[in-house]
This record gives C-alpha cells, sequence and structure tokens, in this order.
C-alpha cells in the first residue's frame, strides 16, 4: 500500500537525524587537517606562477634587445650604438610587464658566465661584454655558428641578462627557504642588412 506525504515526511526526518548523529563531527576534524595544504599548494603554485611569468618576460626582453641591436641604423636617428638600442628595447620590455630594471643583476656576479662567443670569421678571439651596458652582457658581431663546425658562419649579436626574482621564497612554518632565485634571459639574432 503507498504511503501518503504524511509518511514521508517522518521518514525524512528520521534519515536526516540519523546522517547528523552518525558523523561526530570527523568533518570538521578532516577539514581542519586538510585546509592548510590545501592554502600550501595553493600558494606555491601562485609564486612558482609569478617565477615563470618573470622567467617567460626575461626572455622576451632579451628577444626585443637583440632585435634592436641587429635592426638597420635609421640615417635620420640620433647618434647611438647596436648596444645602447639593445639595453634601452631591454628596458623597456621589463617596464612594460611592471618589472623593475633595478633588479637586474650585475655581470661580475652571475652564477653562471655569459657565453663564450668568438668574434666574426675567427675561431680564437673571444668577444666580451659590451662595457658602455650596464648589469646586461651585449656582444656585437660574434659568429653564431662556426663553419669550422659545420655551421653556416653566421655573424650576429647575443644579448643575455640575468633578473633577480625579487621575492624571498619561504614556506611557512617550515625551516625550507630556497632564497631568491636568478632567471636568465638570452637571446641570439643574425645580423641584419637593408
Amino acid at each position: 500500500m503507498p504511503q501518503t506525504k504524511q509518511g514521508c515526511k517522518p521518514l525524512a526526518r528520521r534519515i536526516c537525524r540519523l546522517l547528523a548523529l552518525d558523523t561526530h563531527g570527523s568533518e570538521i576534524a578532516e577539514t581542519a587537517a586538510i585546509l592548510p595544504l590545501l592554502f600550501m599548494i595553493l600558494l606555491g603554485i601562485f609564486w612558482f606562477g609569478q617565477a615563470y611569468r618573470m622567467y617567460g618576460t626575461a626572455t622576451a626582453a632579451t628577444r626585443a634587445g637583440a632585435e634592436a641591436a641587429v635592426a638597420p641604423a635609421c640615417t635620420t636617428c640620433t647618434a647611438t650604438t647596436p648596444a645602447l638600442n639593445a639595453q634601452t628595447a631591454v628596458q623597456n620590455a621589463l617596464l612594460a610587464a611592471h618589472m623593475s630594471p633595478n633588479y637586474l643583476v650585475a655581470v661580475s656576479s652571475w652564477s653562471v658566465p655569459p657565453p663564450a662567443l668568438f668574434a666574426c670569421g675567427t675561431t680564437t678571439s673571444a668577444v666580451s661584454c659590451d662595457g658602455t651596458v650596464t648589469n646586461m652582457c651585449i656582444q656585437e658581431n660574434v659568429s653564431l655558428s662556426l663553419s669550422t663546425k659545420g655551421g653556416m658562419g653566421t655573424c650576429g649579436t647575443s644579448v643575455s641578462l640575468r633578473y633577480q626574482y625579487p621575492y624571498h621564497f619561504g614556506i611557512p612554518l617550515t625551516n625550507l627557504d630556497l632564497g631568491n632565485l636568478q632567471l636568465p634571459g638570452q637571446a641570439q639574432l643574425r645580423l641584419e642588412t637593408q
């Protein structure tokens, strides 16, 4: 015989009461144990995402600097060197991404030295960084592929930089400290002609 509407209400109340009495607060304890771990994971994803964004910006900035250095000189522009053009392009790219060029690391304190590239047409004389540019290594008229090693002997410009990530990454309530990160950026482009 089917139950009437009045018979369903007491049954639903009994089921809800049994479910409420059965938990004894275990969900609250489980939530209290999981929430800090979940929060640390989300915080880690955010900060590593920030570091990846800065790495991508540093790479794009060096690419813009290399493009500015190898572009043909403008005949009606003020006299500037390719190295200064590259420096200006790198700084503008960093500022566009809301990253301060003040955090560029001096070349002398790089953890990994700049690339040892040779002057065009030689395999013995290494080209040092341009001294007029601060906190980045710009090497002009360097051989990007040596013909003695199967390359085409292409000449170009290399732009390298290191960006000091200004966030001191430490995990709360632990002694784990990853310190500040040095994010590299490097680009090499062949010389363009008109």
